[in-house]
């Protein structure tokens, strides 16, 4: 066999190696990122399947960017029910720090998180693809970001008869869920409400056409827990 043939099978070889070893990494979670938006609703409005279904979301877009080998949690509360205690999104989410696509940090821990100092807005608070969510403003608004919770991350606990997350996030019809401003941006006449990221108002209902009508698209914040 002449050897620039061996030479050039051997090459092939190597190169063919190197694109499965990246591949390894890339789908074994070679990706940084441990907090984004997401880039979609799983496709049912507010009902994403509960507090299991969000997060089982939450990990098939990490996993698709690369970063699956995370535990990843959606930055959602939930109302006592069922014999089971409320959930408070704060308590989901780990002990940060937490970094967006881009590698930049937008909260060093919870506290922070809920602090004035965090880092989150437009420009950071990115998809799992390293892209900007539309917002106030814009052609298309998608500001509105599903969480049911307060602004320090615990549960924001409805009127009697209200609804403020989804029915739990199993609604995709009639109900309301607390959502916040991602661009901290908006109309709301209260200006703090207005430029809160997680708890800004309730939306007109949970089907995937009611929360279009307050400028949500459905999206979530997403987290690493460990």
């Amino acid at each position: 066999m002449p050897r620039r043939f061996i030479l050039s099978a051997g090459a092939a070889l190597a190169a063919a190696a190197l694109v499965i070893g990246c591949g390894a990494m890339r789908s074994s979670g070679g990706n940084p990122m441990s907090f984004f938006i997401t880039s979609v609703n799983p496709g049912k409005g507010g009902d994403l399947g509960g507090l299991a279904g969000a997060d089982r979301f939450c990990q098939s877009l990490a996993t698709s960017a690369g970063a699956g080998n995370k535990t990843w949690r959606a930055y959602l509360s939930a109302a006592a029910a069922d014999g089971q205690p409320a959930v408070n999104a704060r308590d989901r989410i780990g002990t940060g720090p937490w970094t967006n696509a881009k590698g930049v940090v937008v909260a060093t821990s919870v506290a922070d998180l809920h602090s004035a100092n965090a880092k989150v807005g437009k420009d950071t608070s990115l998809t799992e693809k390293g892209e900007v969510v539309s917002g106030f403003g814009d052609p298309v608004n998608r500001h509105d970001i599903l969480t049911g919770s307060r602004p320090d991350g615990t549960l924001a606990v409805p009127d009697p008869g209200k609804d403020t997350t989804c029915g739990n996030w199993t609604k995709s019809d009639g109900g309301s869920a607390i959502v916040g401003h991602h661009d901290r941006k908006g109309t709301n006449p209260d200006p703090v409400a207005n430029a809160s990221w997680n708890a800004s108002h309730g939306t007109r209902g949970c089907s995937v056409d009611q929360l279009k009508t307050s400028g949500s698209a459905g999206l979530m914040y997403c987290f690493a827990a460990n």
